[in-house]
């Protein structure tokens, strides 16, 4: 007999409960049937796809859920393998709790899963529609909601693991909720990442060239960086329909007009450059 999903997320919340405090007013949470109260009695229901909403009130983003379904495709057919397969390298062998920050659809979390990512996983992200996606991912042990990034819904010291994957980061949260010995994982564009979308769409214009030099300088200044690795490579797009995912997915997209969608469509790439730079960091 299959478990519903709320019922699934209930078993989670009571198993572990320790793992969260209320956003409002930071008080440790309690499991209560299909919710989560605080001794202030804010009150955190579940859907009945099992996904949690931390979130105050709505917040409209542009990432849609055609947007983030295109880009979970474009995961299953591999386009981040590499990535993936390094990053399950990093993994401590007795991870205790992983936080995916901005885990869109879930593919991502879900693909180090199945490389042997182990512990309890909780992803989250600020898009609704991404968390509606990810609630149909099959992983043991997973939580799904949304929540804010910078007013993280997890406990001081909880976790073992962040994943910081093509998302915005708050540091100082990170620190907060960081084991003394846990670790983020941070990917980060490199200068070359999409870089035939950049050409088709800005060439010649300043936004066809990207520098990750500010990125990684901050980061360089708030943490101590454990790891570092680049990693470059062509995918092959097999298709017109993996082309046209290729363009949903990004939001270079956003910036185009029409007609330069319409032309690239008409004459796709046949391969598309992936640049990266991949760190373990530790804040202290």
């Amino acid at each position: 007999m299959t478990i519903k999903k709320i019922t699934q997320a209930a078993n989670f919340l009571a198993a572990h409960q320790q793992i969260f405090r209320c956003p409002i007013c930071h008080q440790t949470m309690q499991a209560q049937a299909t919710s989560l109260v605080c001794p202030a009695e804010h009150q955190f229901d579940l859907s009945k796809k099992g996904t949690l909403y931390f979130l105050q009130k709505q917040i409209k983003t542009e990432y849609t859920t055609e947007m983030l379904a295109a880009r979970g495709r474009m995961i299953q057919r591999g386009i981040f393998k590499p990535m993936l397969d390094l990053i399950s390298t990093w993994l401590p062998q007795d991870n205790q709790l992983t936080i995916d920050v901005g885990c869109g659809e879930g593919g991502l979390l879900t693909q180090l899963v199945q490389r042997g990512l182990t512990g309890t996983k909780i992803g989250f992200d600020i898009s609704k529609a991404g968390i509606y996606l990810a609630s149909q991912q099959i992983t043991d042990d997973t939580l799904w909601c949304v929540a804010d990034l910078t007013n993280l819904p997890f406990a001081d010291h909880s976790t073992t693991t962040i994943l910081n994957i093509f998302s915005p980061s708050h540091y100082r949260e990170f620190a907060r909720v960081l084991t003394d010995d846990g670790t983020f994982i941070k990917v980060i564009p490199g200068p070359n990442y999409l870089h035939e979308l950049r050409q088709a769409f800005f060439n010649g214009a300043d936004k066809e060239n990207y520098s990750n030099a500010p990125v990684m300088q901050h980061l360089s200044d708030v943490a101590t960086i454990i790891k570092q690795q680049e990693i470059n490579y062509q995918f092959e797009l097999t298709d017109t329909a993996a082309f046209a995912d290729l363009l949903q997915m990004s939001p270079l997209e956003w910036q185009a007009t029409p007609e330069q969608v319409a032309a690239l469509i008409d004459q796709p790439f046949s391969h598309i450059s992936i640049d990266l730079q991949i760190v373990q960091c530790r804040l202290t």
